[in-house]
């Protein structure tokens, strides 16, 4: 869980966070001890205190700054299938569920990876099924973190804004995409997404993206950066989220209890069971 406000334990937190998984590594596991496993690494995180304290895109290096001078230049252009004044507001599914699921990540987490990688076709389903509507809120905090500057979280924004002007599954089946154990990296100091060639390669293992033209020039242009610095305000100005990934319901943070520490439902059992105790019927 990447924490957008402490700087307190980040590097004891780091250690424990790395010995367990060295220990698991060491374990010849099932698939779902597997990802009881994960959600274990996510608790520690959070017991731990590891995050790296948000600097509010005012701090940052020569990437970061340099990526975010460039977008200010720009125009906004807004990607269709959005709403609000800077085209912000992302909901995908049917408009008249009685209720939303509200997702804020940052791609450069790994534990927004996790997530996506043992939730994410869980949540497509509820989304087609009509269980809910989701809205999604992506925050880009970790491009500014001290040993992790770089840019790779406001790209892959941009270039999942490209996606979404194509259509609402595109952004859905790129962002899995980008979270995959395949293509995520595995360290957060890696900032691969930086690479407009890397994110163009991702994205032909989606359908609606493999050699779409338009798509590969939006994200070798630029043209959703200044949309991804909108995108990326609005979950700095969200008061109650300081940590990714955060799921809300209906507005009320999701968490479960995993050895005795508040966390995220990152498991489907997790999230089935926290979201079916809270749905609107």
């Amino acid at each position: 869980m990447s924490n957008r406000n402490s700087h307190q334990n980040k590097q004891a937190a780091r250690e424990r966070l790395r010995a367990e998984r060295e220990r698991q590594a060491k374990k010849d596991r099932t698939r779902r001890q597997l990802v009881v496993g994960g959600a274990v690494v996510a608790i520690l995180a959070i017991a731990g205190g590891i995050g790296y304290g948000v600097s509010q895109m005012n701090g940052g290096g020569d990437a970061s700054k340099e990526w975010k001078a460039a977008a200010e230049k720009k125009a906004l252009v807004k990607p269709a299938h959005t709403t609000g004044p800077q085209g912000t507001t992302v909901i995908i599914g049917d408009q008249k569920a009685k209720n939303t699921l509200h997702v804020y990540e940052d791609m450069r987490c790994p534990i927004c990876a996790q997530f996506e990688q043992y939730t994410g076709s869980t949540v497509a389903k509820d989304i087609k099924d009509g269980t809910f509507k989701a809205q999604y809120t992506m925050g880009t905090f970790l491009d500014d973190k001290e040993g992790m500057i770089g840019a790779g979280s406001k790209n892959a924004l941009s270039a999942l804004g490209a996606a979404l002007n194509v259509s609402p599954d595109a952004f859905l089946e790129y962002k899995s995409a980008l979270f995959s154990a395949k293509n995520h990296p595995q360290q957060e100091t890696d900032d691969a997404f930086a690479s407009d060639q890397k994110l163009i390669e991702i994205a032909q293992q989606v359908k609606a993206l493999k050699g779409n033209k338009s798509f590969e020039k939006a994200v070798t242009n630029g043209t959703y950066d200044r949309w991804a610095l909108a995108m990326s305000k609005t979950f700095n100005d969200t008061k109650d989220v300081d940590s990714t990934p955060t799921i809300k319901l209906n507005g009320k943070i999701l968490t479960v209890t995993v050895q005795g520490q508040q966390a995220p439902p990152i498991t489907p059992e997790q999230f089935n069971s926290v979201v079916r105790e809270n749905l609107k019927k």
